[in-house]
């Protein structure tokens, strides 16, 4: 009921649903930003204000439920976690960008930690790849969604989310092996 009437784009409506799952957004944002440098400059209060200011934004907020609008809400902090990344200078792979670890969800990076922009570009070229496979990372890693939850949201069967976790994870794997393998000689030289 309060996500349908916060489709509508009154602002009362938007600050009461904001009230009623800002918990939840602050552990999603918890999430996003444990494992970040120590002098990070982004608190999860900041990433979930910035969030909420896209959201609200948004010309077309049709959320079917509460899962779709954390669906959305996955992709906005994905969003900004990239610009904030990008803005802070940080060359492709390297030069001191946003590091966050994958082992959280279930993706096993090459290192100990996967820059963030690396892990943008590889979704990238994922989503040209298999487009459900992209969203589903992107479901799980930045929305914190299960995947029963990511079945439901995009309407198929449990098994084909289980199968395509699976390649997907294997395939951001590789990708970003190899790109962890063409950056080594420049780490150390």
């Amino acid at each position: 009921m309060l996500l349908r009437s916060a489709s509508t784009g009154d602002r009362a409506d938007l600050d009461r649903l904001m009230d009623a799952i800002y918990d939840d957004l602050h552990r999603l944002a918890m999430v996003h930003l444990r494992d970040e440098r120590p002098d990070h400059t982004f608190q999860p209060t900041a990433l979930i204000h910035e969030a909420y200011l896209k959201l609200i934004d948004q010309r077309v907020t049709d959320w079917n439920d509460r899962l779709h609008f954390f669906a959305v809400a996955s992709q906005i902090i994905r969003r900004i976690l990239i610009d904030h990344a990008r803005s802070r200078g940080a060359q492709k792979r390297g030069g001191g960008a946003a590091r966050v670890p994958l082992e959280l969800q279930g993706i096993e990076a090459p290192g100990t930690d996967l820059d963030l922009l690396a892990l943008d570009d590889a979704l990238g070229a994922l989503a040209s790849i298999d487009e459900r496979q992209a969203r589903i990372v992107e479901l799980r890693f930045f929305g914190g969604c299960t995947l029963e939850q990511i079945a439901t949201l995009l309407g198929v069967g449990r098994r084909t989310i289980d199968r395509d976790w699976t390649a997907a994870k294997a395939w951001l794997h590789r990708r970003l092996s190899e790109a962890d393998a063409q950056e080594s000689p420049t780490r150390a030289g």
